[in-house]
C-alpha cells in the first residue's frame, strides 16, 4: 500500500497532494488528497504548510510516506527548483526516497483521469513565446512518443495517431498559433500541472524502481540551468529542518 507526497509548482498553480492505498490492480483502491495555491510568488511559502495540512488530514507522519514525488519539469525555473528543493529537504530529513517525475506526463495523466484518452499530446506555456511539449501513449503505463521539446508554439508537430487528446494552457495562450490544426481543435487548455496526477504516476514509477536518494534527484531543465536565489534557499532548509521533526 504506497503512500506518496507529491509537490508540484512549475506553474502558474502550486499544489501538494497525498495518495494511498492499493494501486496495484485498480485506481479504485486508492485515494488522493489535495492542495493548491495560485500565484508563483507565494509558492515556496505556501508548499510546506500544505504538506503539513494533508500529513495532518491523514493522520500519518512524514516518515509513514514511501517516497517524495516532485515535479521535476520542464516548467519555470524558480518552480522546479522549489519543488525539486523542498521535496530534498524534506526526504533527507525523514530518509526517504524521491521520485522526479516530468510534468508533461503528469498533464497526460490529467487528460486520461478526465476522458479517458491514452494517446495525449501535453502543450505548457514556457513564455517568451515558447511552450514545452510531449506525446504520451498509455499501455498500463506512460510511454514518451515524443520526449519533453522546447520550441514556438507553431513548430508543435505531434505524430498523427487516432484518438490523439490535447492538452495543456499553452493552447489557450497561444490560439493564433495553434488555429485551424486538427490536433488543437478540442484541446483541454485548463489543464496545467497538478500534484494529484504526479502523485497517481508516481505510484507506479516507485513499483518500477524509478525512486532515487535525495541527492540525486534533478530538475529537468530545457532552457539553460541557474543557480538557486537566497530565498530558495531558506525554503530547503526549512523543508530540511520539517523532515526531522517529529
Amino acid at each position: 500500500m504506497p503512500t506518496i507526497l507529491a509537490i508540484e509548482t512549475s506553474s502558474e498553480l502550486a499544489s501538494c497532494a497525498l495518495l494511498s492505498g492499493d494501486t496495484a490492480h485498480s485506481s479504485a483502491h486508492f485515494s488522493v488528497l489535495s492542495r493548491e495555491s495560485g500565484g508563483v510568488r507565494t509558492h515556496s511559502q505556501s508548499v510546506l504548510p500544505m504538506v503539513q495540512e494533508l500529513l495532518a488530514e491523514a493522520r500519518i507522519r512524514l516518515a509513514d510516506v514511501d517516497a517524495i514525488a516532485f515535479g521535476a519539469g520542464p516548467g519555470s525555473f524558480t518552480g522546479v527548483r522549489t519543488a525539486c528543493g523542498v521535496a530534498q529537504g524534506l526526504a533527507f530529513g525523514a530518509d526517504l526516497p524521491v521520485l522526479p517525475l516530468i510534468t508533461l506526463e503528469a498533464m497526460a495523466e490529467a487528460c486520461r483521469a478526465g476522458t479517458g484518452a491514452t494517446e495525449v499530446l501535453a502543450v505548457l506555456d514556457a513564455r517568451m513565446n515558447e511552450v514545452y511539449w510531449a506525446q504520451y501513449r498509455f499501455d498500463g503505463r506512460w510511454q514518451a512518443v515524443i520526449e519533453p521539446v522546447l520550441s514556438s508554439p507553431e513548430a508543435v508537430a505531434p505524430q498523427p495517431v487516432p484518438g490523439l487528446a490535447a492538452c495543456g494552457n499553452g493552447f489557450a495562450v497561444y490560439p493564433d498559433a495553434f488555429a485551424g490544426k486538427a490536433f488543437a481543435q478540442a484541446a483541454d487548455a485548463a489543464i496545467v500541472p497538478h500534484a494529484r496526477d504526479l502523485a497517481r504516476i508516481g505510484a507506479a514509477a516507485l513499483a518500477a524502481g524509478q525512486a532515487v536518494p535525495a541527492d540525486q534527484a534533478q530538475p529537468l531543465y530545457l532552457r539553460n540551468k541557474v543557480a538557486y536565489t537566497s530565498a530558495e534557499r531558506q525554503v530547503i532548509n526549512a523543508a530540511k529542518a520539517a523532515g526531522t521533526a517529529p
